[in-house]
């Protein structure tokens, strides 16, 4: 998820987060609620939880124009029910106003052999990867990292004791 919302928004400054362990009391969270902000303004949510009884993937992409709204993930499991991608266009000025609805659905995965794909095809040409590269992997750690430590309470009780 936070591969995602770097992709859609670049990186954040400003994260603040609660997390917990009430629910199964283990040493990792059960759940956790971040709130960040980048130099941009824009604003990125995240709910990540071991709570929910269902599985359940959703992201949400406010634009100006339009919503993109991608529910589900084609996994082994299929547990988190199927891919779909809707699209809903704002018509008008008004904040109410009509809409335009779109919806796409995925019946294949296809992302991993894509990756795999590409990443080969660097090796083969010699050129740089584009795509989750290390560095990028490297950011989201971070990124993680600075989400544990905005919570000042699971921090002083995980990471310092």
């Amino acid at each position: 998820m936070c591969d995602l919302i770097r992709f859609f928004t670049g990186n954040y400054d400003e994260i603040y987060s609660f997390i917990s362990n009430d629910y199964w009391k283990h040493d990792v969270e059960d759940n956790v609620f971040a709130m960040m902000r980048n130099k941009k303004g824009q604003v990125a949510m995240l709910h990540s939880t071991a709570t929910q009884w269902q599985h359940r993937f959703r992201i949400e992409v406010i634009l100006k124009e339009a919503l993109l709204e991608l529910t589900g993930i084609l996994s082994g499991t299929k547990s988190y029910g199927s891919e779909k991608l809707t699209i809903i266009e704002r018509v008008g000025d008004e904040p109410t106003g009509s809409q335009n609805k779109t919806t796409k659905n995925y019946l294949h995965d296809n992302s991993w052999k894509e990756e795999i794909d590409e990443f080969a095809d660097c090796i083969v040409s010699n050129r740089p990867i584009n795509n989750g590269t290390s560095e990028d992997a490297l950011i989201v750690m971070e990124m993680i990292f600075k989400i544990y430590q905005a919570d000042k309470t699971w921090w002083k009780n995980f990471y310092q004791n």
